[in-house]
């Protein structure tokens, strides 16, 4: 009954395919049925809201999928998306989001059908989700501890750094990569416990914390907005958190301790819609996933 027609394939000599009856999905959220929204989606169609027992899909009508070569036209699709998924986040409370391209067919009936068979997962999540939001966290090293540092902290290092003196040179190179590899791993050890300590205090004040795949360098800001010059520096952890609103101060807090740091800088995004935290929606066949 429901399909998710979005594949990511480009499109075929004979164009996209055509889709009977597709309802374009947004988000999902708590609504009912005397209520609407008026706003404008991807390629400037009307979004409607269609309500059963209380939660409301934000969609529109459409006929295709969304692909196209043009990158510009594609980047404007993902971002009328997103805003209309924020507009039902400030109209409606926390949303249920679903990814660019994401469409059902069978009409609003379809639509409707497909809400009762998953409004116990739906009906739950938006409970669980409600006042919550999605906040990005990346803390990058702008300044790298020297060796000089890291022989003060490290007997290894030490014991490593006098023997590379006292040895001629054959034994030298050797122990150089010795001194090489063990500040790779203090380095190594330096992010773990930092990631690990800063999760572990933000776990206190959030619902959830997940680790992100980190970037080697990271450059933060680009001056445009407070005057500053961008800075390059190496990504020491990535996490996406899943807070209550009211906790945003708290986790900034936190951050502002990490930032206090010399060396370090954070940067700190959202709130967002909860993509990265929202349930699976569909059975196998009818992939149908926020």
């Amino acid at each position: 009954m429901t399909d998710r027609d979005r594949r990511g394939e480009s499109p075929d000599d004979e164009g996209l395919p055509e889709i009977e009856e597709g309802r374009y999905l947004y988000c999902l959220v708590r609504a009912d049925g005397d209520e609407t929204i008026d706003t404008t989606g991807v390629d400037g169609e009307p979004v409607s809201l269609l309500t059963v027992d209380g939660v409301g899909a934000v969609v529109h009508q459409c006929d295709t999928i969304y692909d196209s070569a043009d990158l510009t036209e594609v980047k404007r699709w993902l971002v009328r998306h997103q805003t209309v998924v924020d507009e039902a986040g400030e109209a409606f409370g926390t949303p249920i989001p679903f990814q660019f391209d994401t469409i059902l067919r069978g009409g609003d009936e379809g639509l409707r059908e497909w809400l009762r068979e998953e409004y116990e997962t739906i009906d739950r999540a938006l409970s669980e989700l409600a006042g919550h939001w999605e906040y990005r966290v990346e803390v990058v090293e702008t300044d790298p501890i020297d060796d000089e540092a890291l022989l003060e902290r490290d007997d290894r290092l030490r014991e490593l750094d006098e023997r590379i003196d006292a040895s001629e040179e054959g034994a030298a190179f050797l122990l150089e990569k010795q001194y090489e590899q063990r500040v790779r791993e203090l380095q190594q050890a330096r992010r773990e416990s930092l990631s690990d300590d800063l999760q572990g205090r933000l776990d206190d004040v959030t619902r959830e914390v997940h680790a992100l795949e980190r970037s080697p360098s990271a450059t933060l800001g680009d001056g445009s907005a407070d005057g500053a010059p961008a800075t390059d520096g190496e990504t020491l952890c990535r996490l996406t958190l899943l807070a209550h609103e009211d906790d945003e101060e708290a986790v900034g807090s936190i951050l502002d301790d990490v930032a206090a740091n010399p060396g370090l800088e954070v940067r700190f995004t959202g709130p967002w819609p909860p993509y990265t935290f929202a349930p699976e929606l569909g059975d196998d066949e009818g992939a149908t996933q926020p």
